[in-house]
């Protein structure tokens, strides 16, 4: 692509905007995309790093509970498992971040599910609990109702 081509109409080089958020995309989700991925039949392996008392009360149904400060002795359940998607609690939550940086550094491949499980949940998708699968309803402010 060459300099005149990535000038938008204000006069601004795009080029360097556009690899940002590629970048970010090759290394970052969400909950509606991981849910269509799933129903796609798209083989994941869903990792959530939050406490135990987090999962207990609600998880991505299969995910693998691994908290974000056991990945160091923990990681190799993980090994030969594909497509990582890893999540914590919510966009205020960096545990995710703090998760897939370690997995990466450890030499996997890994997305990070931003929004986490409070909007996995908001979104009206499957949850697991102690007590069975559940749906919640839809937040309108998160996803279309109806």
């Amino acid at each position: 692509m060459t300099e005149s081509a990535t000038v938008a109409q204000h006069g601004v080089n795009t080029a360097s905007a556009v690899e940002h958020f590629a970048r970010r995309l090759r290394h970052e989700t969400d909950p509606s995309d991981v849910a269509a991925a799933r129903a796609a039949g798209e083989p994941l392996t869903i990792v959530d790093v939050r406490s135990q008392a987090s999962f207990d009360q609600g998880h991505v149904p299969g995910a693998i509970h691994m908290p974000a400060r056991e990945i160091p002795q923990r990681h190799t359940e993980l090994a030969g498992l594909p497509n990582l998607v890893v999540y914590c609690w919510g966009p205020a939550c960096n545990g995710a971040t703090k998760a897939a940086l370690e997995l990466s550094r450890l030499g996997y491949v890994v997305k990070e599910m931003i929004g986490g499980f409070e909007y996995w949940a908001r979104e009206g998708l499957a949850v697991q609990t102690a007590d069975g699968r559940t749906r919640r309803p839809i937040d309108p402010l998160t996803a279309p109702v109806g």
